[in-house]
């Protein structure tokens, strides 16, 4: 009888120090768990922070296809001929935005700020980050846009003149070998000089009802 609660005895300690191993193993996985779950959660946070977050902007900048669909305007700011897309934010009723690309380089500019009745105030940007200039201009009845863009102090103003460019109207060449070459060709031709008495040949007259276009008087326009 004595060695049987002997026995017995040992059973039942060796259960509580089973139950006891048990019971260790159980709170440390509970404790793994809270530990491991806010990470998780964290990790995942960050994960969707990065998702959401908007994509790095690749620089040089490039055309925009969320701007292609705006109205497009064309000319000159400065001395430098631009196209310029402009059209309305879809959050603010009084906001525009867009861009303005130069035409010798192909640099894109993005541009945002305010249009109120006729008048237009944007500030411009060439990394999407800082702002690098400022446009205040006015909108005429025929929807022409003048005005003058300067630095981010007010200084430096430059004068821009833009049409606009009805859809599916094709934006001027506008490279300065074709500038020179339209000044070259508008430039009235020398005559030649009268020889031994004989009259120069008189130019021919231009048709009734037309001018001459860059100076070529078979090629000509109606008034």
């Amino acid at each position: 009888m004595r060695e049987a609660k002997v026995t017995k005895g040992s059973a039942t300690r060796t259960l509580r120090q089973r139950a006891g191993v048990v019971a260790s193993a159980a709170a440390l996985l509970c404790a793994g768990t809270v530990l491991w779950m806010p990470s998780q959660a964290w990790a995942e946070s960050d994960a969707v922070k990065e998702l959401a977050a908007p994509p790095p902007i690749q620089l040089p900048l490039k055309p925009s296809p969320e701007f292609a669909k705006f109205p497009r305007y064309v000319g000159t700011l400065g001395a430098r001929p631009i196209v310029l897309r402009l059209g309305p934010k879809t959050d603010d009723p009084s906001g525009v935005h867009g861009e303005y690309q130069y035409a010798d380089n192909g640099e894109v500019i993005l541009i945002a700020g305010d249009r109120v009745g006729d008048t237009l105030e944007v500030e411009e940007s060439n990394d999407g980050t800082h702002i690098t200039g400022n446009w205040v201009g006015k909108f005429a009845a025929d929807g022409s846009l003048e005005g003058d863009r300067m630095n981010v102090d007010d200084s430096n103003p430059q004068e821009f003149n833009l049409k606009p460019l009805a859809a599916g109207q094709a934006v001027p060449a506008a490279s300065s070998a074709g500038a020179a070459a339209g000044k070259a060709a508008a430039a009235p031709a020398p005559q030649p000089a009268a020889g031994d008495g004989a009259a120069a040949a008189p130019a021919p007259a231009p048709a009734a009802g037309g001018h001459p276009v860059g100076g070529v008087s078979n090629l000509q326009t109606g008034d």
